[in-house]
């Protein structure tokens, strides 16, 4: 909205939005990738703030959804990403939420492709572990629709997370917090009973405030949650998503691109409607 200040809608969606502490999506955009990390979480450093950023940039990224399809060109390409990326933060205190639907986008892969995502994201978490040891790192696990709390536990588990600090649920959907606390809950009752660790877990609760009707690509009627906090149900609720951001050309975003910001769509997700 820095671009359209005279915008009647540029009022609202900055005090109910731009004002919200939000995470900043890292990927191949991002340009020399350790620099830009380095930038950012240097300038929260400055003013004493904890940066939130995501990594978004794995080898067949969005492989099964589409909308946001891309990524890395291979497998070693995003391991020289993704220690680049921990190594711009290198010891300062940061939040790390690992490649959204990483986990949950295996219905069209074969095995070999999961092996090979899994080592992506094990390798990443040893990066950050070596590089970043200030760092918390949340694996993503998508959310409570998608496939079932064991299910996702062993994906988890079998991608890395014991050395992980957490995960993260809901990002870039709709669920209410209370259904992804229950979901987390259930996530970590498996990891308890199969593997004997729990992890504490994140909410992305950026637009949340009326749940999902069933549709995850730029619904209708979606409303803003729970600003970013620690606490609420999960070990911090955040707005990891940027409210008013496309998921691709789809819904009320029809004929967009995925991650295009669209100010009506913020505006009326400010009120619900």
């Amino acid at each position: 909205m820095t671009d359209n200040p005279g915008d009647g809608r540029a009022a609202a969606i900055n005090n109910a939005i731009a004002n919200t502490p939000m995470a900043r999506w890292f990927g191949s955009w991002s340009g020399t990738i350790g620099t830009a990390t380095g930038a950012y979480v240097g300038a929260a450093d400055q003013v004493d703030k904890l940066p939130l950023l995501v990594a978004y940039n794995i080898y067949n990224r969005d492989y099964c959804g589409g909308h946001s399809a891309g990524g890395a060109s291979s497998p070693s390409a995003y391991a020289n990403w993704i220690a680049q990326f921990a190594g711009g933060i290198g010891s300062r205190p940061a939040v790390v939420v690992l490649e959204p639907d990483s986990l949950g986008d295996y219905g069209c892969m074969n095995q070999s492709q999961i092996d090979e995502r899994e080592a992506m994201l094990t390798n990443a978490l040893a990066e950050f572990s070596r590089q970043a040891p200030n760092t918390w790192v949340y694996m993503d696990a998508g959310n409570p629709g998608w496939v079932n709390a064991a299910t996702m536990a062993r994906r988890l588990h079998e991608a890395g997370l014991r050395q992980a600090h957490g995960f993260s649920l809901n990002v870039s959907n709709y669920f209410t917090t209370a259904e992804n606390t229950a979901f987390g809950n259930a996530v970590n009752s498996e990891l308890s009973a199969r593997y004997g660790y729990t992890k504490p877990f994140v909410i992305d609760t950026s637009r949340n405030g009326n749940g999902s009707n069933g549709q995850w690509c730029n619904p209708s009627g979606r409303r803003i949650g729970t600003p970013t906090r620690t606490g609420g149900g999960a070990e911090m609720l955040l707005w990891i998503k940027t409210p008013g951001e496309s998921d691709g050309n789809c819904g009320v975003g029809s004929g967009s691109t995925a991650g295009q910001f669209l100010p009506e769509v913020a505006y009326k997700m400010i009120y619900g409607y």
